[in-house]
């Protein structure tokens, strides 16, 4: 089958919203291996539209959505789930950007992740070493975007530190060289802010190592070319090269006078801010010589929804990790995570919780729900929302984090309907309904026994449920009953009806 008739039931796509510019790719699946169909990109300046307050302006939500609706029509046919969009630095940062990032939703016909910046760095490291095999173990992975910087090192696919630095082309430019002017004093300061940012990594970086160091992303690449243009590299980037190409940044003496060999126009706004923030972790790494990968975000974001596709899900090895780290009991998460889903299959569809990801929120939400006892058992569920909320998570972007935690708030205690506040509107009925199933399993668990549950029938409608139980098993089990009844009192302060 050639290449561009692989039908849509059959590609996947990522979408990349960084501060710089908007990315999407789509692919088919070939093995473990992509091949790329498509990829499109287009210079939106997200970053460039925060103001002071964080807010974004009604001019750069519009520039971003219409972007975002010629993006939609490409993805129309990729079915759900087969399509995944990442939101990086500006929008971790955006103040009360729920509304944009429904409507960007909505262009897309896909949701919106706002993924953490060790998230992006480990994806961008899954992208970029992704098929190198086994020689030059050892890699540091570089990449500048428009408003953060991520240094990732790793031991062929295993990355072992990730970090994400607040400082990019877009950030960095404003910072220094908002006004255009360029001088040799300016551009100096603007390399020695990049080389403090870097300043607290330089040790343990360095003690580490590195075989290989590949540079990512679109300033990378465009100082690479720059250099290649001028003919003091082959594609590489040296410190020589390097200084070279400030040299000429300085020369030129103001942003619009940046017009080189090898610099697309798009890219001559942010050229200084950028190269001075490479120069910067030049400067504190010791770096000697970068190569240039031609893969970043959009293919870790690729490679990491094929694994979930084919059931290597790296969310389920961070709630396997939790586990571990905080010593859960996995038995007892086990019994009350099989009840909740008993419970959730009865109702799924008159609810409106028949989408995958309620059933997933639901699972990992009882396998964690104790998490906070190691901090301790008074108020532990408080505990919980928090590490949930705080953590860094693999694979989970923010607003996962943010269901999670919700629900591990919600399983005891008074139902604080305000927890629900401010979660997307799409997800405050389901996260409220999954909270009361989940509440309903750890009551029947609360003895931690062995015991084996009765059948039991759930009946919900609207926000009333009926829970009936075998004749005489609730009269058998005082304690349960009296749980059960002091729930409905709690669920009633919430305006929910709860029928034994």
């Amino acid at each position: 089958m050639p290449v561009d008739d692989a039908p849509p039931s059959q590609q996947v796509a990522a979408v990349d919203l960084g501060s710089n510019s908007f990315h999407m790719i789509v692919a088919r699946p070939q093995g473990r291996e992509i091949v790329v169909i498509d990829r499109i990109r287009e210079s939106v300046r997200l970053g460039a539209g925060l103001d002071d307050d964080k807010r974004l302006s009604k001019k750069a939500a519009e520039r971003a959505l219409a972007c975002l609706e010629r993006f939609g029509q490409r993805l129309q046919q990729i079915p759900y789930g087969r399509a995944r969009v990442v939101g990086t630095n500006t929008l971790r940062r955006m103040r009360g950007g729920g509304d944009f990032l429904a409507a960007a939703g909505r262009a897309l016909g896909h949701p919106v992740e706002v993924i953490s910046g060790v998230e992006e760095a480990r994806l961008i490291y899954g992208g970029v070493i992704h098929g190198m095999g086994d020689e030059r173990p050892r890699r540091l992975v570089i990449d500048i975007g428009g408003g953060s910087t991520e240094a990732i090192i790793g031991d062929l696919a295993q990355p072992l530190r990730l970090e994400s630095l607040r400082m990019g082309c877009v950030s960095h430019t404003q910072a220094h060289f908002a006004d255009g002017r360029i001088t040799a004093k300016r551009f100096e300061q603007a390399r020695l802010a990049a080389r403090i940012e870097v300043e607290w990594m330089e040790q343990p970086y360095r003690e580490a190592g590195w075989d290989v160091c590949l540079g990512a992303s679109g300033t990378v690449r465009a100082i690479a070319k720059v250099i290649a243009a001028q003919g003091w590299g082959q594609g590489e980037i040296t410190p020589e090269g390097l200084e070279k190409c400030i040299d000429l940044v300085v020369d030129a003496g103001r942003i619009n006078k940046l017009k080189f060999d090898g610099l697309r126009d798009d890219r001559q706004p942010i050229f200084a801010g950028g190269l001075a923030v490479l120069a910067g972790v030049f400067d504190g790494l010791g770096i000697q010589r970068m190569e240039i990968s031609d893969r970043a975000l959009r293919e870790g974001v690729i490679y990491d929804l094929l694994g979930r596709l084919a059931d290597r899900d790296s969310r389920e090895a961070a709630v396997r990790g939790l586990e571990k780290r905080f010593q859960i009991d996995r038995t007892h998460a086990q019994r009350v995570r099989d009840t909740a889903l008993k419970l959730l299959r009865g109702i799924a569809k008159p609810w409106g919780l028949d989408d995958p990801d309620c059933f997933r929120l639901l699972i990992w939400a009882a396998e964690l729900h104790e998490v906070g006892i190691a901090i301790a058992h008074a108020s532990y569920h408080k505990h919980g929302e928090y590490l949930l909320r705080h953590a860094d998570l693999e694979g989970f972007s923010q607003t996962n984090q943010r269901l999670l935690a919700a629900l591990v708030r919600l399983h005891r205690g008074k139902f604080r309907t305000a927890t629900l506040d401010d979660l997307p509107a799409q997800w405050q009925t389901p996260i409220r309904r999954l909270a009361i199933l989940l509440r309903l399993a750890v009551i029947l668990h609360r003895g931690r026994g062995t015991f084996e549950l009765p059948a039991i029938e759930l009946q919900v409608d609207d926000d009333a449920l009926s829970l009936q139980f075998e004749a005489g098993w609730l009269e058998q089990n005082p304690l349960t009953h009296a749980d059960l009844r002091k729930e409905q009192g709690v669920l009633k302060a919430a305006a929910i009806e709860l029928e034994l």
